[in-house]
């Protein structure tokens, strides 16, 4: 009973995760949406009679109780099996992966991510089931890999320290309650997750760890200028990258009302970062060769991972669907991610917000593209892109003149894509040179070219 106490005192320390969740009082449709979630992931638990906060608050445990549990997992869609067991005033929900997948339950089709259970539709949960197939590359165990020897328990230290997990001493069963993990012929055998994230010699085990960042001249894979390869823990490997990027990256300074010019990155840093997360978890590490790109260009930055999106391309940044689940939810422990299908509407916020252009491209490959600013210019909050205050012509207006002195019939379109704004804010800027007299409109708008006035 003791070790029991000493086990639930741990797991309720470590909180909600994929394979854990709380709930304080009996629902019996959020009940059926957690089992479906977990038989249709890779199974989980459920303890009823504790809050979010992992705290005990306790539920009266009935054989009513019990049997409406039951009658829910079997009137799910195939039926599910799931293990009862009392721990005091707590009830413990096992439920096992699935064999037969999708599950559906009265409330529609569901999926584990992270800590949170997403609702998603019949074919996405289908596209998910047979695209990533009944084994999870970060899931699978790796029998060539030794514990404790071939284990930084450092590293693992450091993220307990940052997921705000206290307990230290049970390292192994910290391990297993996290998906980590497993015993097999009383010895415990470590995950490719674990190995990505806390293994020494990372390459010895998983070939294809490893990103490449380079700086290019130009806007074509021709002239190197740097580049470098990272092959250590993701968590290392992340912040290589994102120091690559802020060392070959220009800084630009934003204006905030009447108060001082701030210097940021010439791209939002925390799209950078939402960027390289996206890349480390959802990148299919079965793919040998491929690992992930960073490219800077003079005119764009590329992200790129192996591994095509599991649902419709319509419902980017409306759901999203971990091809690694539980590197989702380690990432989630870290505060990397803030919940599910966020990230990619959280770039496109910050993108805006800076009055800058990012797309997203899927092929067998996904990859987020950022154009970069024409120049390094101040932005003042409110105002349109690139306008200097007391400034007689912008940098976005020099920019233009200099595209129109190349090619007098250049489009409003080309002019768009070459100085790196909008179609808008091209507009408005022609507009002011020819109120002020540097540029004219000579012709229609097709057909016709801009003549500019090089006294003015």
């Amino acid at each position: 009973m003791r070790k029991n106490e000493k086990q639930l005192k741990l797991i309720l320390q470590e909180g909600e995760g994929y394979n854990l969740e709380f709930k304080e009082n009996f629902d019996a449709k959020n009940i059926a949406k957690e089992i479906c979630a977990f038989a249709n992931s890779s199974g989980g638990r459920i303890f009823l009679g504790v809050n979010d906060e992992g705290k005990i608050k306790g539920i009266q445990i009935t054989n009513k109780l019990k049997s409406e549990i039951q009658d829910i997992a079997r009137n799910c869609d195939p039926s599910i099996k799931i293990k009862l067991q009392a721990f005091e005033n707590i009830l413990i929900i096992d439920i096992e992966e699935g064999k037969n997948k999708p599950y559906q339950c009265s409330r529609g089709f569901y999926l584990r991510e992270g800590p949170n259970s997403q609702k998603l539709s019949r074919d996405e949960i289908l596209r998910f089931v047979t695209s990533a197939g009944k084994i999870k590359f970060d899931e699978q165990i790796n029998e060539n890999f030794s514990f404790p020897e071939d284990f930084d328990k450092n590293k693992f230290n450091e993220f307990l320290k940052k997921s705000k997990i206290t307990e230290k001493n049970n390292m192994k069963e910290l391990l297993i309650n996290l998906s980590l993990a497993e015993i097999r012929d009383k010895k415990i055998k470590v995950s490719n997750a674990c190995i990505l994230l806390f293994g020494k010699n990372i390459g010895g085990f998983i070939k294809n760890n490893f990103i490449y960042c380079t700086l290019f001249k130009g806007n074509e894979r021709v002239d190197i200028i740097d580049r470098k390869e990272f092959k250590e823990d993701l968590l290392t490997n992340y912040n290589e990258a994102l120091n690559f990027l802020k060392k070959h990256l220009k800084l630009a300074y934003i204006i905030e009302g009447s108060g001082p010019r701030k210097e940021v990155l010439e791209l939002p840093e925390e799209a950078l970062k939402e960027s390289l997360v996206n890349a480390l978890i959802h990148r299919d590490y079965f793919e040998i060769g491929f690992g992930v790109n960073v490219e800077i260009f003079d005119d764009r930055v590329e992200i790129t991972n192996y591994g095509k999106l599991l649902f419709d391309r319509k419902q980017l940044g409306k759901v999203s669907i971990p091809r690694n689940p539980v590197l989702f939810d380690l990432f989630h422990r870290l505060n990397m991610i803030e919940k599910a299908g966020s990230g990619i509407n959280r770039i496109k916020r910050l993108i805006k917000e800076r009055n800058l252009k990012v797309r997203f491209e899927n092929t067998n490959f996904f990859k987020i593209v950022f154009i970069r600013p024409p120049s390094n210019i101040p932005e003042k909050v409110g105002e349109k892109v690139g306008e200097k205050v007391g400034e007689k012509i912008t940098e976005n207006q020099q920019s233009i003149i200099k595209f129109i002195r190349e090619n007098s019939k250049i489009s409003i379109r080309g002019l768009a894509k070459k100085v790196g704004i909008a179609e808008k804010n091209i507009e408005v800027n022609l507009n002011k040179l020819k109120k002020r007299g540097i540029l004219k409109r000579v012709g229609p708008d097709k057909g016709g070219y801009w003549e500019i006035n090089e006294e003015k």
